[in-house]
């Protein structure tokens, strides 16, 4: 009589083993394999979403070392077995189940979060609890409006969200854009300056970084955003194409100096030549390399081997580009001003930027 063939064992890591990494600063990516709307109701602080069908699509660039440890989850749906066949087929060498998949992470105590983003919005949160943020109600700004007062609108969105709908007035400034651009817009320091978002994060963080870079005028984030002037009973304008003007050499050298002083203090390194390629080596960490330019400006020119990551996505959507927790990022631009400021979020964050 024939012996059945024994099947190894699927390789596992428990919820325990990937609290540990997580925590211990250890490179790990933890990939939720459901669809996004499963997993907006809920998964792991730092998971990234990876749906299955889009393993080979995303996989290069979210996960880019292939000895990254990886840990794959889903709830139940059966997708995690053709997953780690799919990542070892690509010659990714140490690839794990969670155990018990996010039932089991549940049952070991771990907890969940609900919606995308959420350590960015969490932050987002957190910063403006501690900075005391300013910012006002939809009421405030749109009197504000109709009085004629001296203010501009800054919408901190990317250009594509802000051209479908935006509060009548504004102008798109995407946020890494801010710190360059508001002296030309609002050149005149008694002149108020409000930043909006659609929500509350990237209206939250554009607006402490014109605070954190000193400029002197008055900063406030629209409270809610879009959603929260439609909840008003306000209309917003449709097809808007504001965009800010190019930064005068004055204007320039000057949000230069406040982000250098602001990267410095937060711990941001700069790197030669020499050392990039240094970084790039290494057999055992992941280093991404992030243009946090406009998309245009991207596509017209760029560093070899850097993706395009505009700067206030990278902050509001990191894992879009980055699948690695404790990961290090490089970061360009070709003014010095925005490659600063959004590291000097990421830091806080708590990545390692260069």
């Amino acid at each position: 009589m024939n012996a059945q063939p024994q099947h190894s064992p699927l390789p596992q890591t428990t919820p325990e083993q990937i609290r540990h990494a997580l925590r211990s600063g250890t490179e790990t990516a933890l990939l939720d394999l459901r669809e996004e709307g499963a997993f907006a109701t809920g998964h792991p602080l730092f998971a990234v979403n990876l749906p299955l069908g889009r393993i080979e699509e995303r996989i290069a660039d979210l996960i880019p070392r292939k000895t990254t440890p990886i840990v794959l989850y889903d709830n139940g749906e059966n997708r995690v077995v053709t997953a780690l066949s799919t990542l070892q087929r690509l010659g990714y060498t140490q690839v794990t189940l969670l155990s018990g998949g996010l039932e089991g992470w549940i049952a070991s105590g771990g907890e969940i979060f609900i919606d995308v983003n959420v350590p960015s919005k969490a932050f987002g949160e957190l910063v403006e609890h501690v900075r005391h943020t300013p910012s006002l109600p939809a009421q405030e700004v749109h009197a504000r409006l109709e009085r004629g007062d001296d203010l501009v609108i800054l919408d901190a969105r990317r250009f594509v969200e802000y051209t479908v709908m935006s509060i009548p007035q504004g102008r798109s400034v995407p946020g890494a854009e801010l710190a360059l651009r508001v002296q030309d817009i609002a050149p005149s320091p008694s002149t108020t300056v409000i930043v909006n978002c659609a929500g509350r994060t990237r209206s939250i963080i554009g607006t402490q970084s014109l605070i954190n870079a000193q400029i002197p005028n008055p900063v406030y984030a629209l409270r809610n955003g879009t959603i929260g002037w439609t909840l008003a009973g306000f209309d917003l304008e449709h097809g808007a194409t504001r965009t800010p003007p190019e930064s005068s050499a004055t204007h320039h050298a000057l949000a230069r100096e406040r982000a250098q002083h602001l990267a410095e203090r937060a711990g941001v390194r700069t790197v030669t030549t020499q050392q990039l390629t240094t970084l790039i080596n290494r057999d055992e960490h992941t280093t991404y390399l992030l243009d946090v330019r406009s998309p245009e400006e991207y596509a017209a020119d760029h560093l070899s081997d850097f993706r395009s990551a505009p700067g206030g996505q990278l902050v509001q959507a990191t894992d879009e580009w980055v699948g690695v927790r404790h990961a290090t990022l490089v970061l360009t631009d070709t003014d010095g001003v925005r490659a600063r400021m959004t590291a000097h979020w990421r830091r806080q964050l708590g990545w390692q930027e260069t």
